[in-house]
């Protein structure tokens, strides 16, 4: 169940005075909730219908900044507005918020009331649609890995970002004792989201001083990516509330471990696993075979999607559980791509290249594409690869800086057609202001590294 609130109830809710605001919100091409906080009177009398925003929204970066480049929004055409139609299915309540119910909005054309192609839920809608076609549903899990730091986001803001001290001391892997004195934080987290209508399964210590991860149950592909977007704001909002900070910048620390967000993908077709094939080797169906072909031999295409920012290919380092190569291997934590349970009815394929800064709309609608350009043109698999993929010199290597995975977005035939050109050449502009945005600033590592010795 994609939401945890029907209409009917939030008016009842509304005419108690248990909820008295509703947060309607987008998600932008960053991932972020963006929208309006409505008094719950105006949004059931009239604006459950439809609001408006400024479509700059889906044309701009972490800044909030009003980059040129951009045929869908400029100073040029005035920016206009986008409609906010509220999807009442995702209607929720928002727990760790007073008298808060949220509800995700599709963003549509002013004019024509069509979805806005570049909108990343659109996006992955489209792919949805187009798996549809071929008989299969996306079934899909993220895992949202972030670090917990011991000061708020405003006093480490004023103090310019510097002397940044995780919540604990040490690897907290699995650590039983150092997470429950995470509770404080992690607890709230877990059973807010749960009363969110979120299906969340656990939290743990992950592999580095004050990282967390969460994981929530595995469900269709569009309500996972709500889950994970809905999740990320919370963990940061609650965080906040207790004085803390969560951050989901992959590489905070070049001494630190890097942040992940694993991708678990399988199809289903009529309530069945369509990637089990009981006689076959590994249990792996044709169908799974041709899906992650097409998985592996795009993925440079799509890294941009995964790996959207300077800071986010930092992480892609050796030894460090983050992959460098495109290749697929058994239970095995040094692949690109990892087959879980193998010889099951769950077997499936995790991606672990994208980072916990990923836009999962658009990471899963990439992914989706790929694999149903294995299935359509039934591309064969080549076999898994074994040992340390670290140390494999035949394997094909992720494209390691934003600027090479800019040239394969746009150089990609395969994308341009599951998507659109609008639609790349809009994410490939977002990209391109990215590295020029970078590339204008002078950074502490080189004035430190130059200053004298120059």
């Amino acid at each position: 169940m994609p939401g945890n609130l029907t209409f009917d109830a939030l008016k009842e809710a509304v005419e108690t005075g248990e909820i008295d605001t509703v947060l309607a919100c987008i998600v932008d091409m960053q991932g972020r909730l963006m929208g309006k906080r409505f008094h719950a009177v105006n949004f059931v009398e009239a604006s459950f219908r439809e609001t408006h925003c400024c479509n700059y929204l889906l044309a701009t970066d972490l800044e909030m900044a009003t980059p040129p480049g951009y045929k869908s929004s400029s100073w040029e055409g005035g920016y206009g507005d986008y409609i906010m139609a509220p999807d009442l299915a995702t209607l929720r309540l928002v727990p760790w918020l007073e008298g808060t119910a949220m509800v995700l909005c599709d963003v549509l054309d002013h004019h024509t009331h069509a979805p806005v192609p570049h909108s990343p839920r659109a996006m992955l809608k489209a792919q949805i649609a187009r798996l549809k076609s071929l008989g299969f549903d996306a079934m899909m899990a993220t895992e949202l890995e972030f670090f917990l730091f011991e000061k708020s986001f405003d006093e480490i803001r004023k103090e310019g970002f510097r002397d940044l001290a995780p919540i604990s001391g040490y690897n907290e892997d699995y650590h039983i004792l150092q997470t429950t004195k995470e509770e404080g934080v992690m607890r709230p987290i877990r059973n807010a989201l749960f009363k969110a209508g979120l299906p969340v399964e656990n939290t743990k210590g992950e592999a580095e001083t004050g990282q967390e991860e969460l994981n929530i149950r595995y469900s269709e592909a569009l309500d996972c990516a709500d889950h994970h977007t809905i999740a990320k704001n919370a963990i940061k909002e609650i965080a906040w509330q207790n004085g803390r900070a969560a951050s989901f910048l992959p590489k905070w620390h070049h001494d630190k471990i890097g942040s992940s967000s694993h991708v678990h993908q399988s199809l289903w077709a009529d309530g069945s696993p369509s990637f089990y094939d009981a006689d076959a080797e590994l249990g792996m169906s044709e169908v799974m075979k041709h899906y992650m072909a097409g998985l592996i031999a795009y993925a440079p295409d799509y890294t941009y999607f995964l790996a959207p920012y300077i800071n986010s290919y930092k992480r892609f380092a050796k030894g460090t559980f983050a992959p460098t190569k495109t290749v697929w291997s058994v239970d095995n934590r040094t692949a690109g791509f990892r087959l879980c349970a193998d010889g099951t009815k769950g077997v499936r394929v995790e991606c672990r290249i994208g980072g916990s800064d990923l836009n999962p709309y658009l990471a899963q609608a990439a992914m989706l594409a790929a694999g149903i350009k294995g299935i359509e043109d039934k591309m064969d698999l080549s076999p898994a690869t074994s040992g340390d993929v670290y140390d494999d010199v035949d394997a094909a290597e992720i494209p390691r800086t934003l600027r090479a995975a800019t040239e394969t977005l746009r150089a990609s035939g395969f994308l341009r057609e599951a998507m659109g050109d609008d639609v790349i050449d809009h994410y490939t502009r977002a990209a391109e202001w990215e590295q020029e945005e970078f590339d204008r600033v002078v950074t502490d590592w080189e004035i430190a590294r130059g200053f004298e010795r120059a």
